[in-house]
């Protein structure tokens, strides 16, 4: 089997973590009647359930654009340069694509388009494309320029350009978080791309540790220190708020929230301290659920575990359907739940996000709920990605398409 085909089940498993993980976040905001009032780590009116709850999601999208970028470096190892080039280029045009007319449309149900949420598909979009010139340079430059966007982009945290002139959306495109209309429709931009390019880039790097030439001891040894390497830094640096993020921590009135407040980094855009206290336990993550791995000398004892993983790496392989999939299933839940609490089903025809909806006031539900709807959703969509991942493996030789979805 070739290293491009064959499956590599610690990162299919991260991935699919990741990806269950994600769908908890997006239940919550069209579920919970609070997404409605505040958000959930304002440390004045949030518990910790609530806040970890959404805190636990955040690091969904720093692993999942870092692993897009290590699945790049391994698509690349039977391409030329010329050829991966192209199809990272071509992949992030479809994903930006994707973003502004697909997932969009998922989000609202509106046909009208009256507002786009540009958000991780997008700016993974965007990074792939950047990332389609940055794998020609040397690979110590590539590792420098990771780590200077991630490292260093919070320097620019100072810098705003208010209004909505060319400067100041190009300004937001790539560090400032904003919400600009063109013509009849919103836009808004969550994800500005210069700390996520850092990120795939990074992921790209580090996809060599996975060669089929790389020492297994040696990327272990690697990864471990990574990951440790990266929460110590996180300790010291939020410990006396010295840099690395915008919004500092502060003493509570109790010690849970001041946990809460100490890991309550900024996401829009990422800081570099939130980088790190994502990534520094993916990489661990990513050594221990190798050594879990079954081989031929060393099966898993435990088969009820053996067979809970290889359930979740299947939404591994086959993230994108199940990132489509998922806002859909969502959004017709969210309608039957307005319909059992007397609303009509046209308000979840939204004109912007569902919490900013003013024919939804008063709709929602406990936390609880949130949850149940959570597992519907994910176990309702274990057949759909079950499918799709026995289809993908049997005809991606034959059918190109498959690769970009």
């Amino acid at each position: 089997m070739s290293a491009v085909k064959k499956r590599i089940e610690s990162i299919d498993l991260l991935r699919g973590i990741v990806m269950i993980v994600m769908a908890l976040d997006h239940v919550r905001d069209y579920f919970h009647h609070d997404a409605f009032l505040y958000d959930p780590t304002n440390l004045h009116r949030t518990n910790a359930f609530l806040f970890f709850t959404r805190w636990v999601t955040h690091y969904c999208a720093p692993i999942f654009v870092f692993l897009s970028g290590t699945s790049a470096y391994l698509y690349g190892l039977n391409k030329s340069k010329k050829e991966l080039s192209i199809f990272l280029f071509t992949r992030g045009i479809w994903l930006v694509l994707l973003e502004l007319f697909v997932v969009t449309f998922g989000w609202t149900f509106n046909a009208a388009y009256p507002v786009h949420n540009l958000q991780v598909i997008w700016a993974i979009g965007i990074s792939m494309m950047v990332l389609s010139a940055v794998i020609y340079l040397d690979r110590r430059l590539i590792l420098l320029l990771g780590l200077l966007l991630v490292a260093g982009h919070n320097m620019l945290d100072g810098i705003h350009f208010p209004g909505e002139g060319p400067v100041s959306i190009f300004w937001s495109f790539l560090h400032d978080p904003a919400t600009f209309r063109c013509g009849h429709s919103m836009y808004m931009i969550r994800y500005p791309v210069v700390p996520w390019i850092g990120v795939i880039t990074l992921g790209y790097y580090f996809g060599a540790l996975y060669a089929p030439e790389a020492n297994p001891e040696l990327r272990k040894v690697s990864l471990l220190s990574i990951g440790f390497g990266a929460i110590s830094l996180f300790l010291v640096l939020r410990s006396g708020n010295f840099y690395g993020d915008a919004a500092h921590w502060t003493r509570q009135n109790h010690p849970l929230l001041t946990l809460c407040s100490f890991v309550n980094v900024t996401k829009y855009p990422p800081s570099f301290l939130y980088v790190l206290m994502t990534l520094g336990p993916a990489m661990i993550f990513l050594v221990f659920a190798e050594r879990w791995q079954p081989c031929i000398t060393r099966p898993v004892p435990f088969k009820p575990l053996r067979k809970v993983r290889e359930k979740i790496a299947v939404f591994g392989r086959v993230p994108m359907i199940y990132y489509l999939a998922h806002i859909f299933l969502i959004h017709l839940l969210a309608i039957a739940g307005a319909l059992f609490q007397g609303y009509k089903a046209s308000a979840m025809i939204l004109p912007s996000r569902v919490n900013q909806t003013a024919e939804l006031k008063g709709y929602g539900f406990d936390l609880w709920v949130v949850y149940m709807v959570w597992a519907v959703t994910v176990l309702a969509l274990y057949p759909l990605c079950k499918y799709y991942d026995r289809y993908k493996r049997a005809h991606q030789r034959q059918q190109w398409w498959l690769s970009y979805l």
